[in-house]
């Protein structure tokens, strides 16, 4: 049960890292938002996302941290 967490929890921490990344480096979700009508909410997304980047890099290096001590 322990290697179905860990690698469950490698595989969020680095789907969300992945997600997280692409969303603050390129543009896609400022089109996505202007294209729903939702562009006001642009000015907040680094308030989201960076935190949200940070969590997910963290989530994935204690994921490989537990497989280190294993």
């Amino acid at each position: 049960m322990e290697t179905s967490l860990g690698n469950r929890l490698l595989k969020t921490g680095v789907a969300g890292t992945l997600v997280t990344a692409l969303c603050c480096f390129t543009p896609i979700l400022v089109w996505l938002l202007t294209a729903i009508g939702l562009a006001g909410i642009i000015g907040y997304l680094d308030i989201v996302l960076f935190p949200a980047l940070g969590v997910f890099v963290l989530v994935t290096g204690y994921a490989f941290w537990r497989r280190q001590t294993r």
